[in-house]
């Protein structure tokens, strides 16, 4: 496996063995090669024109319930304004929020100026434009929020991870833009930029990142997930604090849900109620994110939010020798509590290639261990991403588009039953 594979993707699955296809390996083989990295005068990093011109601008969700955005970007020449300006498409008149404005430094790198300011109290359902960088030159992105939250109310994910900036990256994230079942919001499973795989941990490949992703994360919330490479924890050039990097860059509602860390916590998000799990950090019994989730799970109500969804980086399913068995010790921690509380779908990332699993319990995903274990439902050895489509409290669509294909090639799907309101005996 080399470096920086692309994109990975995992599909985790509680769901029910007869409507699968259980125990496909696909015969696609990708090209036995590494990825290769982008130049770093590649395109999809250029700098925006203009003095201070804000770059590697990204959004996610800012609250509980989806009427907030945190909006973040950097500035080099000067810190700048940290102001967001933004108004409704139907609506002339402009408003204006304020944020903070952090910097850091790793080993030799110093970072620019890192702006989040979050705005609140928008409406649903709306499309807004917003404004960065008003004091010098000012760029201009847009968003829409979800509709009010409701056991029925249709909605599509976009499901992607361990991205990297290689030429596969690209491949991966143009191939998701191009998909004609359009992603309103992209739940990222972990593993961003990289960076630690470059010598000292070569933060401007934190930089380069940001510019690369901003064509899509400017313009639909990401949902962020840690991963092992968001860890950058490098004693031996005296940094010594874990996440550095991304916990500078990258902001997530975590307070909203009583979390006591931003690398655990949960939003809701039209009929869907999403937890994220940080796979690196302590989840042993009575650490603070076993407490979290353990008071979290009882909270989730069904009858609002039907889907229950989980992001985790390492998954506790996978039939891949890479990565093989490491997400073991949280599952023997928390599957019990997904099973009782009928979590619908778990997706993770880690393994550079794609396996859907399925078993009355939970689920795992170019070199797979043979025979094929029984929880693991289809494989096969791609980089792409998935779509994950909401279509009403019982029922969902998902979908696996492959890098090498059109978008309309589904090298894997699956309908999702909803397990309370479209429960079916396990047993079968």
């Amino acid at each position: 496996m080399g470096r920086f594979q692309g994109l990975l993707l995992l599909a985790l699955v509680l769901n029910l063995v007869f409507v699968c296809n259980g125990g496909t390996t696909s015969i696609f083989v990708r090209k036995d090669e590494k990825s290769v990295d982008m130049p770093l005068d590649s395109d999809v990093f250029h700098l925006p024109s203009g003095y201070n011109a804000p770059q590697q601008v990204h959004i996610t969700q800012g609250d509980l319930v989806g009427r907030a955005v945190i909006v973040s970007w950097v500035t080099e020449d000067e810190s700048g304004s940290n102001a967001v300006r933004y108004w409704s498409e139907n609506s002339k008149h402009k408003k204006l929020a304020k944020g903070k404005t952090v910097t850091y430094r790793y080993f030799n790198y110093t970072s620019g100026f890192i702006h989040h300011t979050t705005i609140k109290n928008l409406k649903y359902n709306t499309k807004y434009y917003y404004e960065v960088g008003l004091e010098h030159t000012t760029r201009q992105f847009w968003f829409t929020t979800p509709p009010e939250i409701g056991p029925d109310v249709p909605y599509t994910f976009g499901v992607m991870g361990d991205l990297g900036q290689t030429f596969d990256s690209n491949r991966t994230l143009s191939h998701y833009h191009l998909n004609s079942t359009h992603g309103q919001t992209m739940l990222f499973v972990g593993d961003l930029s990289y960076a630690d795989d470059y010598p000292d941990h070569d933060n401007v490949r934190w930089d380069t990142w940001g510019r690369f992703a901003e064509r899509s994360a400017a313009y639909q919330p990401w949902i962020w997930t840690v991963g092992n490479h968001e860890l950058d924890f490098a004693p031996e050039i005296g940094e010594n604090k874990p996440f550095k990097p991304f916990s500078h860059r990258y902001r997530t509602p975590y307070k909203a849900s009583q979390s006591t860390s931003p690398f655990w916590y949960s939003i809701k998000r039209a009929s869907a109620h999403i937890i994220v799990l940080a796979s690196y950090s302590a989840y042993g019994k009575y650490t603070p994110q076993y407490q979290w989730l353990e008071e979290e799970l009882p909270k989730v109500n069904r009858t609002e939010t039907p889907w229950l969804i989980v992001l985790m980086h390492s998954p506790w399913y996978n039939s891949n020798s890479y990565h093989y068995m490491e997400g073991e010790t949280m599952r023997v921690m928390f599957e019990s509590w997904f099973v009782k509380y009928k979590v619908d779908v778990v997706f993770a990332g880690h393994v550079h290639a794609y396996e859907r699993s399925v078993s009355a319990n939970i689920l795992y995903l170019v070199n797979y261990t043979e025979p094929q274990p029984n929880y693991s439902a289809f494989r096969e050895a791609s980089f792409g991403h998935a779509i994950f489509d909401i279509k009403n409290r019982t029922h969902a669509y998902y979908s696996w588009h492959r890098n090498q294909d059109g978008d309309a090639v589904k090298s894997d799907s699956l309908w999702f039953f909803n397990r309370v309101w479209k429960p079916v005996d396990d047993s079968t």
